[in-house]
């Protein structure tokens, strides 16, 4: 059997990405990303994957991976606060939501995140108080 390349893998999971079968598209971006670990085009389909797939945690860590590269890449600071906020890490979502909004000011959507993880942190002050 041929090995397949990490594009075709990619490719592959793609695919299934785009059919909405997140779980199952894991598996060969997983695969993609051990072939081509500095691939951020891999590690950020890969992140949806597992965003999709609501395995927050893993999918932060891609996400990071892609920020670590690329950083002006205001995509994946958005995805990687959400997943950090949906872990409810607020205070560590706050920063990389805080620069998707700054990248991309006309995004009303990362605003409206970036505000509501900012709220939450009120929140934990004023209930600690």
């Amino acid at each position: 059997m041929a090995m397949s390349t990490a594009y075709e893998l990619y490719r592959s999971g793609s695919a299934l990405l785009e059919q909405g079968d997140h779980h199952a598209a894991t598996l060969p971006l997983t695969r993609a990303r051990d072939l081509e670990p500095g691939s951020g085009m891999v590690r950020e389909a890969l992140g949806r994957a597992l965003f999709g797939a609501r395995r927050f945690r893993e999918a932060a860590g891609e996400f990071a991976a892609v920020v670590d590269r690329e950083p002006t890449n205001d995509y994946a600071h958005f995805c990687l606060g959400r997943a950090l906020q949906l872990q409810g890490r607020h205070a560590e979502a706050r920063p990389p939501l805080t620069m998707a909004a700054l990248l991309q000011p006309q995004r009303s959507d990362y605003r409206v995140y970036r505000d509501r993880t900012i709220a939450a942190l009120e929140r934990d002050d004023s209930a600690a108080a």
